[in-house]
């Protein structure tokens, strides 16, 4: 019985088991299958980021030649810059020294014209009040010294000129500005600058400087010249006759034109202002000897104030008082500056007849007859028919003189 219960309990036992294995059987999940996917790792260097200037190799590979060109070119450049910094420059220096010369004009005028007044007031004091007194002598003496420092003041008043001095340099400073104008001009247009372009401004500046000089001892105009001449304030150019032709604007009409306002100038415009140059030059020589002559005679007669005649105090009043007038209408008329404009004048027509008649590096024709009218003053139809006329008026004389021989 006992084997019994123990057989069944064992079987018992293992139907339980062989059952919860099969419902374990019944709800388990199959597991999928592990893949493994290598994947292979990059190697990762530290690197340090750098930027690379470009190398321009191409110029490397430039002739020779071609780069001692460019550099040439870059020294020109340099070179004209630096003359351009001198006209700037002296451009300043010739209005501040024009502004102090005109200064000096009228400075100097009032101080002549207030001394020799004072002092044919005190001549005339002296005559008037009697004969040997000690106080008049004191006037006499005062009046003298003060007729004779008038003079001195007159003579160099008279030598240097100041009104003239200060129309020089205000030529200068407008032609140093056209100057300026011209080298900015050429700098902005041209590319390539030549060293012969570079002399041609160097001459231009010298050529300036040496008919407009800054200092007055060694270097200044001569003030009454012999004879009167046209200022010059341009480089002298050897350059041959015209070339005719279509060439830049030009032609054959023009160039007949050209001449005869050319003619026109030199014989009508050019012989006037040389006539009222001489004019302004022998009345400005009259005036400044008469002045300094009128002041020494006054002075002299002031010594003799006080004797037995009183012809000594009149002539002393009289000469002073018409120094006064010659020293007014001499520097304050300003006749050495009107002789210095006519002067200049004339030498703009002959600085416009050398351009007519000049070849080199020629602008373009229509633009330099607009120029040309513009400086006459005249409009173009005008200039046309201005240069008509004079080719008329040639012809109708050359047929004139060929009926009389």
């Amino acid at each position: 019985m006992a084997s019994l219960q123990v057989s069944r309990l064992v079987l018992s036992s293992s139907s339980s088991s062989s059952s919860c294995s099969r419902s374990k059987a019944a709800v388990s999940i199959p597991k999928l299958p592990k893949f493994h996917v290598s994947v292979p790792k990059i190697p990762i260097k530290k690197q340090t980021l750098s930027v690379q200037e470009p190398s321009f190799e191409f110029v490397e590979s430039l002739p020779l030649s071609l780069k001692q060109r460019r550099g040439s070119d870059s020294i020109q450049r340099a070179r004209l810059n630096a003359v351009l910094e001198e006209v700037m420059d002296r451009i300043e220096m010739h209005k501040n020294i024009g502004d102090q010369r005109n200064n000096w004009n009228s400075l100097l005028l009032n101080s002549v014209n207030m001394i020799t007044l004072t002092a044919a007031l005190m001549a005339g004091i002296a005559s008037v009040n009697g004969h040997g007194v000690d106080s008049v002598t004191a006037v006499k003496i005062a009046s003298t010294v003060l007729l004779t420092s008038a003079t001195g003041f007159a003579a160099l008043m008279s030598k240097i000129q100041p009104s003239q001095l200060a129309e020089e340099q205000r030529n200068a400073t407008r032609l140093f500005k056209k100057l300026r104008v011209e080298i900015e001009k050429f700098l902005r247009e041209n590319e390539e600058i030549e060293e012969e372009d570079v002399k041609e401004a160097i001459k231009k500046v010298l050529s300036l400087d040496k008919a407009y000089p800054l200092p007055l001892i060694g270097t200044m105009l001569e003030k009454f010249p012999e004879e009167f001449k046209p200022a010059t304030w341009w480089p002298e150019n050897k350059r041959e006759n015209p070339k005719t032709g279509l060439a830049n604007g030009w032609s054959q009409e023009l160039e007949t034109e050209m001449r005869e306002v050319a003619h026109v100038v030199k014989s009508r415009d050019a012989e006037e202002y040389e006539k009222l140059g001489n004019v302004a030059l022998k009345l400005n020589r009259f005036l400044a000897i008469s002045g300094p002559v009128l002041t020494g005679f006054s002075a002299v007669s002031s010594v003799f104030i006080g004797q037995d005649s009183g012809l000594a105090g009149i002539v002393a009043m009289t000469c002073a008082s018409l120094a006064a007038v010659v020293n007014t209408l001499e520097h304050g008329g300003q006749v050495g500056m009107v002789f210095e404009m006519y002067r200049n004048s004339a030498g703009f027509f002959s600085l416009l007849e050398e351009t007519m008649k000049s070849t080199e590096k020629r602008e373009n024709g229509h633009v330099f007859e607009t120029r040309v009218a513009v400086k006459l003053g005249r409009s173009l139809s005008e200039l046309r028919d201005l240069a008509k006329r004079s080719n008329l008026s040639q012809v109708e004389a050359n047929e004139f003189a060929s009926k009389l021989f």
